[in-house]
């Protein structure tokens, strides 16, 4: 199923998409592990699932569509395969998109990715990539969207115009990236919105695992700590299991919030982590 009709079907019903992401295992050995895990997650009823291209901008095609083409044949659920113009060259883009148009794989969340020191790109925004997915005319494409902005945005907020730029490029709806202060997410869709950008914005959360991992997704990704979350990490740091029972219970309100509030969507980053995700789809959505 095409992911933007899925958008359009729950806007009609007044319903959210529910969806995970995933990324491929490191070890080949791993791949059937996650398959597992993602059809343990069937019964929940997850919309889709996102399979993402590697950190830095550095997976490979292959393993993420091995995993994107698996789940599509044994669970028969909506697939994202990700793809990143800073990974490829305009020629081998050509080539990947061959390849998942011939997986009959009909989603594609397209990025810039992670630029390496002095790189040189043949698509300099993921707006370029977008418009040269969309000329090929059977897509359905995905971008992403930063409430607290961009590492290489200064000031700290979206900015819009980019948002604009994919929308017109062809990009169909938008995912956001991770934030803990939903009123960073609010703003971002009140500025969006008065820009008329039309499209739905899934908000994107992360329960966190450890204090290790929070650390680095702030250096990554500039996402603020509330001081409602920055009290979890201080009493639970010394306690694995219950800092991250505290810290999923943080993001089930977060989560609860954005569901109240409307949101068109909520795209859960559980990092592989099967009770993680188990638990979410089961408060959320119910099944076996």
């Amino acid at each position: 199923m095409r992911i933007d009709e899925l958008y359009k079907q729950k806007r009609a019903e007044r319903d959210y998409v529910m969806s995970l992401e995933i990324f491929p295992p490191k070890k080949d050995g791993d791949d059937e592990t996650l398959i597992e895990m993602v059809k343990g997650l069937k019964g929940h009823k997850p919309d889709f699932i996102s399979v993402t291209y590697g950190a830095g901008a550095s997976g490979s095609r292959n393993k993420t569509l091995d995993v994107a083409t698996q789940i599509k044949k044994e669970i028969a659920l909506p697939v994202l395969h990700h793809l990143t113009c800073a990974a490829n060259t305009r020629d081998e883009i050509e080539g990947i998109l061959s390849d998942i148009g011939s997986a009959g794989i009909e989603n594609i969340l397209a990025l810039r990715g992670d630029l390496q020191p002095g790189q040189i790109l043949e698509y300099n925004l993921a707006s370029d990539l977008i418009e040269e997915i969309k000329s090929k005319n059977k897509f359905s494409i995905g971008a992403a969207c930063y409430p607290e902005g961009h590492l290489t945005q200064p000031g700290g907020h979206e900015n819009i115009e980019h948002m604009l730029k994919k929308e017109i490029a062809g990009a169909d709806y938008f995912i956001s990236q991770l934030f803990f202060d939903n009123r960073f997410f609010y703003d971002m869709l009140e500025r969006a919105h008065k820009e008329r950008i039309t499209v739905p914005i899934s908000a994107g959360i992360m329960p966190m695992m450890s204090k290790a991992q929070v650390e680095r997704m702030i250096f990554m990704c500039g996402a603020s700590l509330p001081s409602d979350l920055i009290k979890i990490i201080s009493k639970y740091e010394n306690d694995l299991v219950d800092l991250r029972k505290a810290s999923l219970e943080y993001a089930i309100h977060q989560m609860e919030d954005l569901v109240a509030n409307g949101v068109d969507g909520i795209h859960l980053y559980a990092m592989n982590h099967a009770d993680i995700a188990n638990t979410v789809f089961r408060h959320f959505k119910g099944g076996k």
